[in-house]
């Protein structure tokens, strides 16, 4: 796997909510820097050393809402 993409989100309670597309990984952190760092510990811990990808993708959405 050379690349793998993880769908990030705002939580309703606050932080960021992360999973992995294709993978059975998720974690949560209370800001970006951290949740970069939670991304890296998770898929070091959820894949073989010889399956980890060279580099991992992070989409962020972020919902706002605005008056009309």
């Amino acid at each position: 796997m050379s690349e793998l993409h993880v769908i990030v989100e705002q939580a309703p309670e606050g932080g960021y909510l992360a999973r992995a597309v294709g993978a059975d990984i998720f974690t949560e952190a209370d800001d970006l820097e951290q949740l970069r760092a939670q991304v890296r510990d998770a898929v070091r811990c959820h894949l073989e050393p010889g399956q980890c990808p060279s580099l991992i993708r992070l989409h962020i959405s972020r919902e706002e809402v605005i008056a009309a």
